[in-house]
């Protein structure tokens, strides 16, 4: 099976606004593209993510999420996500009520069935890997 390849995928990203939920106007995820894809029978089919398999027991999906001054967001993992911060930093709040200021070249992996609160005072842009279908 060949590989999937996307060329300079995080310059070549215009993020969209996260899908179906007006309240978080200031959060988006990596899908619309201008990329050249390196097989030509290759499409973005999905809104949110870059690429996704499509195996049925054990998906993953993986792509771009940024996030701009504004509202926080406050998510539910209802699957295993790991993100890896690229640009800017926000603060990450657990249910717990720990925080940390994300920064670039920080990892975190956000198990399934925590709440996690995302605050940014500027922007924030990180590739994210997740263990669901694709959205």
């Amino acid at each position: 099976m060949p590989l999937t390849h996307k060329p300079s995928a995080q310059s070549g990203v215009v993020p969209l606004l996260y899908p179906g939920d007006a309240s978080k106007a200031n959060v988006f995820l990596g899908g619309k593209s201008n990329l050249s894809f390196s097989r030509p029978s290759e499409s973005l089919t999905s809104p949110a993510d870059l690429v996704a398999t499509k195996d049925e027991t054990a998906p993953i999906a993986a792509g771009l999420f940024r996030m701009e001054k504004g509202k926080p967001l406050v998510y539910n993992y209802t699957y295993d996500e790991a993100k890896i911060i690229l640009e800017g930093e926000c603060s990450i709040t657990d249910e717990e009520g720990t925080t940390v200021i994300a920064k670039p070249g920080d990892v975190f992996l956000f198990p399934k069935g925590t709440t996690i609160t995302f605050e940014s005072q500027d922007y924030l842009l990180a590739f994210y890997v997740g263990q669901r279908p694709q959205l």
